[in-house]
């Protein structure tokens, strides 16, 4: 009979319905997780709104700093790429690189040998590791940051002394220039490097954090005035914010991989999520290995059994099994 030919599933096998309501849970967390994860993204988009841009009023902008130095005749520009913040090396010329670490390698490269030897001073905000050993050679940047933003100079540096304590704390410098001027130190560990040029008057700064250049820390502690020193020595500041659209980043040696692009953050995130659920299945998985039969504590009879086994094949909706159940004892 066609009936015999194919092979009944087990009254074990789960239904649709049951994999919905053992999935359901897992779902909604997803659904959850996914939903919390554009809300976070929408609003740090929103927070990050021209952040350490001279032109925005935002709490993280940086107008309040751009106006106090155009009063004082300091005219500032604002350039997204390369070809332009290399075109403006000059000595009469102060370049400050707003987010170094967006630059690739080949650039990185390429704006060092344009201000190496300008005569002018180059001032790199809160540059990791990645960037300046490149961009400022000799520095290395320490894994660990500063526990305390708000430090005192600690240095001969003029621009320092007069500030006083001032919110640099961030990433912490190294350096092995002996001539280099090493500011509010934390542990030893500087937050505020100046390195003289091998020739000329030009210099690079190292600033370990941003907060001296927002709109909403430029009145604490000495902000304004160690900014206004550091970027107002030339009368022209050029402030240059690295664009993801810069053609210049597309060079064949920057060719980087899926996950060299993703943040550290989503890495461990992902990790953390890929515990939770081997977690979860081995908790879900406790009873390893068929069922097997146990002696009841008491005799039962054989009609409440067969009821019982009756009423559990309903409500598995398993008639496959219950037919064949039938047919073999009919046949017994």
């Amino acid at each position: 009979m066609t009936t015999e030919a194919t092979l009944p599933s087990t009254s074990a096998s789960p239904t649709a319905r049951q994999v919905w309501t053992r999935a359901r849970g897992i779902a909604l967390a997803l659904v959850l997780l996914l939903v919390g994860a554009v809300a976070i993204a929408v609003i740090r988009s929103d927070a990050r709104h021209g952040e350490l841009d001279p032109r925005s009023a935002d709490p993280n902008g940086s107008r309040a700093v751009a106006e106090l130095l155009a009063d004082r005749g300091v005219n500032t520009r604002v350039v997204t790429t390369l070809d332009e913040a290399a075109a403006a090396a000059g000595p009469d010329t102060t370049l400050l690189v707003a987010v170094p670490d967006l630059l690739s390698r080949s650039q990185q490269s390429r704006l060092h040998n344009a201000f190496a030897d300008s005569g002018g001073r180059t001032v790199l905000v809160a540059p990791g590791s990645a960037s300046v050993e490149r961009l400022a050679p000799g520095v290395t940047a320490d894994p660990a940051t500063s526990l305390d933003s708000t430090l005192s100079p600690d240095c001969d540096l003029p621009a320092a002394q007069r500030a006083g304590t001032a919110d640099t704390g961030g990433v912490r410098y190294t350096t092995t220039h002996l001539d280099a001027d090493k500011c509010y130190t934390s542990e030893r560990l500087a937050t505020l490097l100046r390195i003289p040029a091998p020739t000329g008057d030009g210099d690079t700064v190292v600033l370990g954090a941003p907060d001296i250049l927002l709109n909403d820390r430029l009145d604490k502690q000495g902000n304004a005035s160690l900014a206004l020193q550091l970027l107002g020595s030339r009368p022209h500041l050029v402030w240059y914010l690295p664009s993801l659209s810069d053609t210049s980043a597309t060079g064949s040696d920057d060719e980087r991989s899926f996950f060299d692009l993703l943040p550290s953050g989503w890495l461990w995130g992902t990790l953390q999520l890929f515990i939770a659920a081997a977690l979860a299945a081995l908790w879900r998985a406790r009873r390893l290995g068929p069922l097997v039969p146990e002696k009841l504590p008491v005799a039962i009879r054989a009609s409440e059994t067969a009821e019982g086994r009756a009423r559990l094949y309903r409500k598995a909706d398993a008639r496959d099994r219950a037919a064949t159940a039938l047919r073999s004892t009919t046949r017994t």
